[in-house]
């Protein structure tokens, strides 16, 4: 027996993989559509630090809970900038 030809939304969604890298924002895409392309994006392994940035800034709950439930982190380290730059030059040579 033939499989059936595979819906428009599925391919879409396997060519969104493919070209994730080049997608700027989820915001467009529908709730199920974002968390259908999160769960193909972890089984095809394209999960990267951009991607993953990409999903959280969609706001979609169910992505969210998915990435805590998996333990997902990204570790943000905020560089310290001194506000007086001449200051901070002058007391390291001391």
């Amino acid at each position: 027996m033939r499989n059936p030809p595979q819906s428009l939304l599925s391919l879409t969604v396997n060519a969104a993989v493919l070209y994730l890298s080049r997608i700027n924002h989820l915001s467009h895409l529908p709730d199920h559509i974002v968390l259908e392309l999160f769960a193909r994006t972890l089984e095809a392994g394209k999960l990267n630090e951009r991607v993953l940035r990409l999903f959280m800034a969609s706001g979609n709950e169910e992505v969210l809970s998915a990435i805590d439930a998996l333990k997902i982190k990204i570790d943000v380290v905020a560089p310290i900038i001194p506000t007086r730059c001449h200051e901070f030059r002058l007391n390291e040579l001391d």
